[in-house]
């Protein structure tokens, strides 16, 4: 049976690059040689393993049933080692890249950045705000908070907090609100980009019915849409991390009681299923921070 050791690295990357790019002389252009010394690796790739990884006919290379098998490792295996090579060359273990929101990292981290530097002196955080469901492996992070309702393939996921969400807007807005009926008359602000929590909300708290209307401004950012709240445009359906902190500077109030815990929640993602010391102490640290900002608002964090 061939091992890897019997096998030059060059011939297996050949033949991955010919099964991705199609066609040899592709191949050749993508790995810097020629064409003739391409087909010489596919044959000594062949040779070694002692199995037929392509026919070879009018159409050109075609993989082999065996030979799709091996290319599906290969190329996981591969992009795992430019992986490496990448982390290698440009990581700088003093800090952790972490992958967030954009709205999250505005509105809740950057304020809290400080506590964590003094809390671990001896790492940084680099933050890469992206809205992309990723696997850190992949893109370039050591772990990403993302929020959803979990159960993602290929990524391992932990619980950091329950999505709560609320109606707020400014005080001055909520002088006129005495029930959740009197939401009706105020203009409702609208996310584009976020999923209509309002029906849900109503339902549970407000007694069913239709909810209001969205009758205020829209625009296609959360954080956006929080400024215009404080701005007395609207009330906005909101969540700890997006409006803890204006609400505890009094820019902005909640009008009515009521939280409704949606199908989402925070998590943390990591590359493996099990954390560095570095992760942990961040993992730890976030969690902390959302439970008091939860506390703040007499919520539960509802992690596992």
């Amino acid at each position: 049976m061939a091992q890897l050791r019997d096998i030059p690295l060059n011939a297996l990357r050949a033949v991955e690059t010919v099964a991705r790019l199609g066609t040899l002389r592709a191949a050749a252009t993508a790995l810097g040689v020629t064409q003739g010394a391409v087909s010489q690796h596919l044959r000594r790739a062949e040779d070694r393993l002692g199995a037929q990884l392509f026919t070879r006919g009018p159409q050109g290379l075609i993989l082999t049933e065996l030979g799709e098998a091996v290319v599906t490792d290969l190329s996981r295996g591969f992009a795992l080692l430019e992986q490496a090579v990448i982390t290698a060359s440009r990581r700088d273990e003093s800090a952790l890249t972490v992958s967030v929101a954009p709205v999250f990292a505005s509105k809740w981290l950057v304020w809290r950045m400080n506590d964590f530097a003094q809390a671990h002196p001896d790492l940084t955080l680099r933050i890469e705000a992206s809205m992309s469901l990723i696997s850190p492996r992949m893109g370039g992070a050591d772990v990403a908070i993302r929020v959803g309702p979990g159960g993602w393939r290929d990524v391992y996921a932990r619980k950091l907090a329950d999505m709560l969400v609320f109606p707020v807007c400014s005080p001055a807005l909520a002088e006129r609100v005495a029930s959740a009926e009197d939401l009706r008359a105020l203009p409702v602000l609208h996310d584009l980009h976020a999923a209509d929590l309002w029906p849900d909300w109503w339902r549970e708290h407000a007694g069913g019915g239709a909810p209001p209307a969205r009758t205020g401004p829209a625009y296609s950012d959360a954080a956006l849409c929080l400024d215009a709240a404080i701005a007395g445009q609207g009330v906005l359906m909101a969540w700890p991390t997006l409006a803890g902190d204006a609400l505890a500077r009094g820019q902005l109030v909640r009008p009515v009681e009521g939280i409704l815990s949606s199908a989402n929640a925070y998590w943390l993602i990591t590359q493996g299923p099990r954390m560095t010391p570095d992760i942990r102490a961040f993992f730890d640290w976030v969690q902390a921070e959302l439970g008091r900002s939860y506390a703040a608002l007499d919520l539960e964090l509802g992690a596992v």
